[in-house]
């Protein structure tokens, strides 16, 4: 029997069986992690505009937008434990989410409602287009349990969009 020294143990890959392959496990890994950041980003950028909402519909708005921050933060760890389940690693830090993001941060000190609104409905559509992406790169590899996954986050982001949407349309 052959014991690892602790040094091995450090550097050894974090292996998970997987049937997808290398090039698989590179590439699906790659792409769930950079739509891991985003998701966060999104996420914090939610929650901000959430703490930070006033106005005439701040009641409405502030659950709205609570809801949809409990939604993307149950994703987090979903996209995460994919990723390490084709055989990958994910984030390790708040530097690694702010290197990967496309999600643009807002870090204004007073935003209108209607432009948060505006602004979280644009980025979801971006996220939705993210998660097309990334489906695609599953749907590459025959990776059929990520991309099953991905179809209902898709419908959520969809759902989002047209929350978000909605709440801006003027009443003409």
């Amino acid at each position: 029997m052959t014991t690892l020294t602790a040094k091995t143990r450090q550097i050894a890959p974090l292996r998970t069986p997987t049937d997808l392959g290398e090039e698989a496990t590179r590439d699906i890994a790659a792409a769930l992690t950079t739509l891991l950041a985003d998701v966060f980003a999104l996420y914090l950028k939610t929650k901000n505009f959430h703490w930070h909402m006033s106005g005439p519909h701040f009641r409405d708005y502030h659950l709205m937008l609570d809801d949809q921050g409990d939604q993307l933060f149950a994703m987090t760890d979903d996209i995460a434990e994919r990723a390490r389940k084709v055989g990958g690693t994910t984030l390790r830090s708040i530097g690694h989410i702010q290197r990967l993001q496309r999600i643009a941060d807002n870090d204004a000190a007073y935003v209108t409602a209607q432009d948060m609104l505006a602004e979280l409905a644009s980025d979801n559509l971006q996220i939705t287009g993210y998660l097309r992406a990334t489906h695609a790169v599953c749907d590459e590899y025959n990776d059929v349990a990520t991309a099953s996954v991905i179809e209902n986050w898709i419908d959520e982001s969809e759902r989002r969009t047209w929350f978000l949407f909605e709440a801006t349309r003027s009443q003409h």
